[in-house]
């Protein structure tokens, strides 16, 4: 790759286009669910449904790990944040998410302690230059971020630091594409696969689905061309009947992963279920500490009540996520929900379907 602008030659778009209209005249309809929070900003935000063919649907699925974090799990956190002598460190997206009755931006604005970090060792040097704090990390995420948090563990752990924890949410991508592959309600096709994860983990755990569950699936770039050409490789697939996981984006992901990344996972983390907004309970598909670090997990350490858990019945974040609804769908899209002043987490954070068409696809 020498220039961005390779992947967004107009010319080549126009093209691909063309050749994608083409192949549509062979199928009656075709539904691909993407399942990166980037690929559904950069889908609504280039106008890739707006240049393909109406038997091609592109819906979005459970990409964004802010998104998918459940009212329980932020609940949680604020009561942390609430404790004597306690600094919460947190990525910015997880700021303006609304709780049960609040979020952590407020709860900052009456006095807690609460930092937006760029990096877990951000969190790390913070607890290092305050031995007499508490400090959390909140751990949301998918398998790009949790080498991050990994590395950190284990530095902390071979320095001693003794008062740094992560209030542990992450997720994993293949078991929830497994319940949608399987939701008869959805009933796609085939999927984009989230490009940043899969150049951890690589193309071979999503294999059963193609061949399981007969879904078509392309690993994408993230540009106008690579999710054009994807969805061309897509269209191969579904029309030769012929299912299979291929990376288009080659020049980054590769069928093994990342072993580097794999092995920080492996040192720090072990499978566990995990609750997804709007999903509900999905078996191996968190991560939570293994025995060697439980004593850095905050949920383990420290002891809080919780309010109880409430969520907003108007809001359809969780059918959005599933693909059966659209952010237009929802009553409270572009009226009582706004990114301004967001009631669902979709709208809030950068990744979300609701945050990405109120941006780009209101017209």
């Amino acid at each position: 790759m020498k220039y961005l602008e390779e992947f967004r030659d107009p010319e080549l778009a126009k093209l691909l286009a063309k050749t994608i209209q083409r192949k549509a005249e062979k199928i009656t309809q075709i539904k691909v669910m993407e399942v990166c929070g980037t690929h559904t900003m950069a889908i609504a935000r280039y106008g890739i449904r707006k240049i393909l063919p109406s038997n091609i649907e592109l819906i979005s699925g459970p990409g964004c790990p802010v998104c998918v974090t459940p009212n329980s799990y932020l609940d949680k956190a604020i009561a942390f944040a609430r404790l004597d002598g306690m600094i919460i460190t947190t990525f910015g997206d997880m700021m303006r998410v609304p709780g049960s009755s609040t979020s952590l931006e407020k709860e900052r604005a009456v006095g807690c302690d609460i930092r937006i970090v760029y990096s877990t060792i951000d969190a790390l040097n913070i607890a290092k230059k305050n031995s007499d704090k508490k400090i959390i990390f909140l751990g949301v995420g998918f398998e790009t971020t949790a080498p991050t948090i990994a590395a950190s563990l284990i530095k902390a752990r071979e320095e001693n630091v003794q008062n740094y924890f992560v209030y542990c949410a992450h997720k994993t991508m293949p078991r929830p594409m497994e319940v949608i592959a399987g939701n008869p309600g959805v009933k796609i096709n085939g999927f984009i696969c989230p490009a940043h994860v899969s150049t951890i983990i690589g193309s071979k755990p999503y294999e059963f689905l193609a061949e399981k569950y007969g879904k078509c699936c392309v690993i994408a770039g993230f540009e106008p061309l690579d999710i054009l050409e994807a969805i061309d490789m897509l269209l191969n697939q579904f029309i030769n009947n012929r299912p299979a996981v291929e990376i288009q984006y080659s020049r980054v992901a590769t069928v093994e992963g990342n072993p580097i990344a794999l092995k920080l996972m492996s040192e720090v983390f072990e499978e566990c279920t995990s609750d997804w907004r709007g999903i509900g309970t999905i078996p191996g598909s968190g991560l939570k500490l293994a025995q060697k670090y439980r004593a850095f997990d905050a949920e383990r350490v420290f002891s809080v009540k919780v309010e109880p858990t409430k969520e907003n019945s108007a809001c359809i974040c969780g059918q959005v996520m599933q693909g059966i609804s659209k952010p237009i769908d929802c009553a409270l899209f572009t009226t009582a929900c706004t990114p301004e002043n967001p009631v669902g987490a979709c709208m809030v954070s950068s990744e979300g379907s609701c945050a990405a068409w109120y941006k780009y696809e209101r017209s």
